[in-house]
């Protein structure tokens, strides 16, 4: 019988479970999303021992912070509550490395399909859009995923993608413009 709630709860109700201590829940949570965390993790970072050790930092902090989460009456959903609190943890162990003067390689590979945030954010915004973001290099399209789609700063995408913060902005503001320009 408990199962069946659990299979029936969206991923808002499983957290606000997870908040009330309830650990199937949270089990239930991680057997949903982790597949997919663990995905866009592995595209932004080409060491999988950070990305492990990423994975474990953001469920531990989804299970201890979970009571901070407002679900519906938030910006946004559960999931991306959950991504934004993996890709803070991602910026800090780059950090870490970076300190150490150990930072790991972010392939910036051409993709042969497009990414699934890109497949989604173009599905949102029209057709338009997904021609104008598919135009666009890959480097600018992965500086607008890291600023627009994760929300991250500049100097956080800098870290991200090992690149100086000048250099985000400078690709933020020629892929804005050539978006731009695309759409109009």
């Amino acid at each position: 019988m408990k199962r069946r709630s659990l299979d029936a709860a969206d991923e808002e109700e499983l957290v606000r479970r997870t908040a009330a201590g309830d650990r199937r829940a949270f089990d239930e949570l991680y057997r949903r999303t982790s597949p997919w965390l663990l995905a866009r993790l592995r595209r932004r970072c080409a060491d999988d021992d950070v990305v492990a050790d990423v994975m474990q930092e953001t469920y531990l902090a989804v299970w201890r912070a979970a009571g901070g989460f407002s679900g519906a009456g938030a910006q946004g959903s559960a999931s991306g509550w959950l991504w934004t609190i993996a890709a803070h943890r991602l910026v800090d162990a780059f950090r870490r490395r970076a300190r150490h003067n150990q930072i790991p390689a972010v392939p910036l590979a051409d993709e042969v399909a497009p990414a699934a945030e890109d497949e989604v954010m173009a599905g949102r915004v029209g057709q338009e859009l997904e021609q104008a973001l598919l135009v666009l290099p890959p480097e600018a399209r992965e500086v607008l995923r890291a600023m627009v789609l994760d929300g991250l700063s500049a100097r956080e995408t800098s870290v991200l993608l090992g690149v100086p913060e000048s250099t985000v902005k400078s690709r933020a503001r020629r892929a804005r413009l050539a978006l731009r320009e695309a759409l109009s």
